[in-house]
């Protein structure tokens, strides 16, 4: 299964928001630096689909704000 992701860094909190359009918002409290922020959505998303982080990968947007995620 494929997801349509936005991130926003430097968030107060972690939280997963489900937009109208049917995608999420994933809000992270990193920076974008050195790919904290995505290893944080990773963690952020494995927590809130209650799935292992192994089995979530972004293919897509590994340096953008839109990205889309995989979930194996």
């Amino acid at each position: 299964m494929k997801l349509s992701i936005q991130v926003k860094t430097n968030a107060k909190k972690n939280e997963v928001t489900v937009r109208e359009d049917g995608s999420l918002l994933v809000a992270v409290n990193v920076p974008p630096i050195e790919g904290k922020a995505n290893k944080r959505v990773i963690d952020v998303l494995a927590q809130y689909l209650g799935r292992p982080k192994s089995t979530i990968i972004i293919v897509k947007g590994k340096k953008g704000k839109h990205k889309i995620v995989e979930i194996l």
